[in-house]
């Protein structure tokens, strides 16, 4: 399941020192080792559609963009691996929990710190949801995650070894946690349906879905944390898109836009983003808690090469059982806006 997120190369880091930042303040975060990470990206959390990347330097971000923010379910070992997320490799030395409050950007261990810990965020998204207790786990287990360890501005999630690999090059994708989370979604599809993706529909609906999921996440740590967010929600990947987008604001793709089923054109991340906003209007209908365990509870019963009407069915027929007539009639509605056939 390949996942072009962003197109440009690497080059080299500079060196700076960074002021003193505030840690977020939540329970669950007593007694957990903190880690420095961005607030969802800059982009987001400034505001500043300007930014660069000017070769992994760590001034070409304002110093408040970062936050601290435990780091939790660590298994102890002292290196980042978890309940829910291991680094399985990564480019220069691992990553030391001890260290990883004092990482930026311009360090290759900050990455392996964001995928630790916005892997972890996500599958505690979905717990928090219901999913792995009252409902069945997604993607409940360790995800294996390589940082920087493909040679092209690009991620994906394989599911020969069920493992994510973050590209390198521009604004490094494990810099945003937009696209981080983005292929964490192609891992919790392929948990739910092995093989998930055979279909161009099928494919785009992976997209779609992994849009949809980071979005839906950065928003859900926006509120649990505090965090200010400053651009749009519907735009994707705002800062990894600066490197290879020149209109503003900066975005990969968009789950709020304007596609119909007759606009498709074959194309996964083009066509997805029909289903996204079909899935952004559940949730701005119902609510991000209840839409998305709509969403993600129907997904259980997709096929691998499902169509955009038989999911578009599955998940009417999930909001019914869950939610009643109401929920049902809103998620058919957005179906309808988008032109699913059948529904």
């Amino acid at each position: 399941m390949a996942c072009r997120m962003s197109r440009v190369l690497l080059a080299a880091a500079t060196t700076v020192a960074l002021a003193t930042l505030a840690a977020p303040v939540t329970a669950s975060a007593a007694g957990s080792p903190q880690g420095r990470v961005f607030m969802v990206n800059p982009v987001q959390s400034s505001g500043d559609q300007n930014l660069t990347d000017v070769k992994d330097s760590a001034t070409a971000v304002p110093a408040d963009a970062y936050a601290l923010a435990a780091l939790r379910n660590l298994d102890g070992s002292g290196g980042l691996s978890g309940k829910w997320a291991y680094i399985r490799s990564d480019t220069g030395s691992s990553a030391k929990v001890a260290d990883a409050g004092t990482y930026t950007r311009k360090d290759d261990q900050f990455e392996q710190v964001m995928a630790y810990f916005w892997v972890n965020e996500a599958q505690e998204y979905l717990q928090s949801l219901g999913f792995g207790s009252e409902l069945p786990g997604a993607n409940d287990r360790a995800q294996p995650v390589r940082i920087n360890q493909w040679g092209a501005d690009n991620s994906f999630f394989t599911d020969k070894k069920a493992e994510i690999r973050f590209g390198k090059g521009g604004v490094d994708d494990a810099e945003d946690a937009e696209v981080i989370v983005h292929e964490y979604g192609h891992a919790v599809h392929n948990a739910q349906v092995p093989g998930f993706g055979t279909s161009e529909e099928a494919g785009s609906i992976g997209e779609a879905w992994g849009d949809y999921l980071a979005v839906s996440v950065g928003a859900y740590a926006d509120s649990e944390y505090g965090w200010p967010r400053r651009t749009d929600l519907g735009c994707v990947a705002d800062w990894d898109s600066v490197s290879y987008t020149s209109s503003v604001p900066h975005c990969l793709r968009r789950v709020d836009g304007d596609k119909t089923y007759a606009d498709k054109v074959g194309e996964v991340h083009a066509d997805g983003e029909i289903w996204s906003r079909a899935l952004f209007d559940i949730r701005g209908a119902l609510g991000a808690r209840e839409a998305d365990r709509i969403i993600v509870n129907a997904q259980f019963g997709f096929a691998p090469d499902t169509s955009f009407e038989d999911a578009a069915l599955t998940t009417i027929a999930t909001a019914h059982q869950m939610y009643g007539k109401s929920a049902e009639d809103a998620v058919r509605k957005a179906f309808r806006d988008r032109g699913i056939p059948g529904v």
